[in-house]
């Protein structure tokens, strides 16, 4: 897993621009939280074709499908439980997989972690398709 971990990191530093560190992004900004930390896998649209995906072995969610696929509502808690690493998806691996709000808590106190995983949820609301 740590060689797939790298692989993200090193994706996402080319893919991402600007090139920046995962704690230096902003947690007001869920756009650009995204594009740093989901882009490599899910796209830059959204739509589960970043650059990483063709590596993965099961195929990126398309994010943008996520209310359309719940009969046209938002699965705010599930979404917010996924990023957070309380609900368990196949594609992102084994328990070891970086699971961004374990990373969150680690850039600051619970409150700046709390703000990026709400932003993030956001941005994600914010691109569904209609």
């Amino acid at each position: 897993m740590k060689l797939f971990g790298t692989a993200v990191l090193v994706v996402c530093a080319v893919y991402c621009a600007p090139p920046m560190r995962a704690d230096s992004v902003s947690p007001v900004s869920g756009h650009d939280m995204y594009m740093s930390y989901c882009a490599s896998c899910h796209g830059r649209d959204g739509k589960g074709n970043g650059p990483v995906a063709a590596s993965l072995k099961t195929a990126p969610a398309d994010l943008t499908m996520l209310s359309a696929r719940n009969n046209g509502q938002f699965p705010e808690k599930r979404v917010y439980g996924t990023i957070r690493g309380n609900v368990r998806v196949a594609s992102h691996g084994s328990a070891e997989m970086p699971v961004w709000g374990h990373i969150f808590e680690k850039m600051g106190d619970s409150a700046q972690a709390q703000m990026r995983l709400s932003n993030l949820v956001s941005y994600l609301r914010s691109i569904q398709s209609k």
